[in-house]
């Protein structure tokens, strides 16, 4: 048989055979793609060294000499384009956080409201969705922004909340705490309490599966991370205090302060990317087969028990993968806040820092970089959840 074979090789020809040909495609293939990205970075570099562009990443410790609407950590016009690039970064960082936390309760509650049997619930949660859906994210950015943050009073005649938060057309003003030395042991006791309550859902975990009743596990945590650290704060002599913003002059000081273009972007990014997630939520509820609703009603389980302990459970292993590129949107997004000036990494660094210096390809690809990074993160981290919640067969 194997004589039979080679004899047969032997009368094809080399170009013919299909292995062969095979092979010989891909080295083609491999070798055009070597050539085209040396042809690429050959121009490159020679359009580099005639327009005297200097090159390397030691720009990043010359001085950027321009200011920060919005920083983290302190930061002035004598620091360095580093810096910069620490600033813009933990900006994007910041709002994307706020965008994910916020889209994903709407998204949630969204998502269940579609499927309500209240028409007026269901109804207004489909309006929103395909409000909100179909308009670009850019134009609501810019609505948010010009429109709707515009319009409020100016810091004189602001919205007050207990004469402690401020809202008006300058941002959001918030209560600062004061931290002093004698807060270490409130943090301390906060990660007591989660260790706690990490090893609380275990015990009731396994005491479910042994006995088949349940355990208040919800509300016990929130107590033990509420209770705890506040009793050592007040244990410990009250170590911190409150800064309140007050108006001097024609604007408020002290405090927090949430810049509009903040405001603007993380509820344009919350709000348009809750739209999607609230469809991937329906389509996981509504891929739990009817008999299993059914059969959970015919125990006489109540409607909230049977989405949370029958539903949920099995519609977040459909939910959660499409809810993840829905957060890497998310993070890409961010970047469209250089229309409004609000100082995160594209527009800081990529942006009036790139302007300065001239030197593109560092400064692309280090914020290319960033971006790649940050969706690694949240994939891995989305992808492990995920993992956790498939079902074990046994």
């Amino acid at each position: 048989m194997k004589t039979h074979k080679k004899a047969r090789q032997k009368e094809v020809a080399f170009y013919n055979n299909p292995e062969n040909r095979a092979i010989i495609y891909q080295v083609l293939a491999l070798a055009g793609i070597f050539i085209f990205t040396y042809f690429i970075l050959n121009n490159m570099f020679e359009n580099i060294e005639k327009r005297g562009i200097n090159t390397g990443f030691d720009f990043l410790s010359s001085e950027a000499g321009f200011g920060i609407l919005q920083s983290l950590v302190a930061y002035d016009e004598s620091d360095s384009h580093g810096k910069v690039f620490l600033v813009g970064l933990l900006n994007t960082i910041l709002v994307s956080v706020i965008g994910i936390i916020f889209a994903t309760i709407i998204g949630l509650l969204v998502g269940i409201g579609r499927l309500s049997k209240n028409f007026m619930v269901s109804k207004l949660s489909m309006i929103y969705v395909e409000t909100f859906r179909n308009i670009p994210i850019l134009l609501q950015i810019l609505f948010w922004y010009n429109v709707v943050l515009a319009s409020l009073p100016s810091p004189r005649q602001s919205i007050s909340f207990f004469d402690s938060i401020f809202f008006n057309n300058r941002g959001l003003y918030i209560p600062r705490p004061i931290l002093e030395s004698g807060f270490t042991a409130v943090i301390i006791a906060f990660i007591i309490a989660i260790a706690s309550v990490i090893y609380l859902k275990k015990w009731a975990t396994k005491r479910h599966d042994e006995t088949g009743e349940d355990f208040p596990l919800f509300w016990v945590s929130i107590g033990i991370l509420i209770a705890a650290p506040t009793l050592v704060f007040f244990l410990s002599g009250s170590p911190a205090t409150l800064e309140f913003a007050a108006l001097k002059g024609f604007n408020f000081t002290g405090g927090w302060t949430l810049i509009p273009e903040l405001l603007a972007l993380a509820f344009a990014l919350s709000i348009y990317t809750a739209t999607y997630i609230a469809e991937a939520v329906r389509a996981g509820i509504e891929a739990v087969p009817k008999g299993q609703k059914e059969a959970a009603a015919a125990l006489g389980l109540k409607d909230s028990t049977i989405l949370k302990k029958v539903v949920l459970p099995q519609a977040l292993r459909v939910i959660i993968p499409p809810v993840i590129n829905q957060y890497l949107n998310l993070v890409k997004n961010s970047s469209l806040a250089t229309a409004i000036g609000y100082p995160e990494l594209v527009t800081v660094f990529s942006g009036t820092s790139l302007n300065q210096v001239g030197q593109a390809i560092e400064i692309i690809l280090m914020t290319m970089a960033v971006y790649l990074t940050l969706s690694i993160i949240i994939s891995i981290l989305m992808n492990y959840l995920n993992s956790r919640m498939q079902i074990k067969e046994r």
